[in-house]
C-alpha cells in the first residue's frame, strides 16, 4: 500500500504544478482545474516519492510538482507496473495508461541537471471512478 504525499496542479500546460492538498477527480476527465485534464489518456500523472528522492541525492533542488506531476505517491515504483494495472484512493479508481513520455529537452530540471525522471519514471492514468484525494491518503493497487 502507498500514501500520496501531494496533490498538484497547475493553470497553464508548461508550468510547474503546485502542492495545493487536495482536489476533486472528475472521471474520465483529471483533476479540476489543472491544464492537462481533458478527455484523453494522460488525465492524471503519478511519479514516486522514492524517484524524487533519488534525483534529489544527485543535487536537485525541486520540489512537489516541478516534474509536472499530479499525485507524489510513496510505496510504488510505478514504471515496473504492466499498463492497465488499476489503482484506488478512497472513491477514485486510475487506470495506468502510458509509463513515461516524450521529454521537451526545454525544461528548466534538464537544462540544471542534464537529466529528468519524468520521461522514464512518470506514468499516466485515465479516471475510472472520481473522487476527492489529499495527501496522506492511502493509494492502493488493485
Amino acid at each position: 500500500m502507498g500514501k500520496i504525499l501531494a496533490v498538484c496542479t497547475s493553470e497553464k500546460k508548461g508550468t510547474q504544478k503546485i502542492d495545493v492538498g487536495s482536489a476533486e477527480i472528475i472521471e474520465n476527465f483529471g483533476l479540476k482545474d489543472d491544464a492537462h485534464a481533458g478527455n484523453w489518456h494522460r488525465q492524471v500523472s503519478l511519479l514516486s516519492f522514492e524517484k524524487i528522492e533519488d534525483f534529489k541525492s544527485r543535487g536537485a533542488d525541486v520540489e512537489f510538482g516541478a516534474f509536472g506531476e499530479n499525485l507524489v505517491v510513496e510505496g510504488y515504483d510505478f514504471k515496473t507496473l504492466p499498463i492497465g494495472s488499476r489503482f484506488q484512493c478512497n472513491d477514485v479508481i486510475l487506470e495506468l495508461t502510458q509509463i513515461g513520455k516524450e521529454c521537451h529537452h526545454g525544461c528548466v530540471i534538464f537544462q540544471t541537471m542534464g537529466d529528468c525522471i519524468m520521461p522514464r519514471e512518470g506514468v499516466f492514468c485515465k479516471v475510472i471512478h472520481g473522487g476527492t484525494v489529499k495527501t496522506g491518503d492511502s493509494f492502493t493497487l488493485l
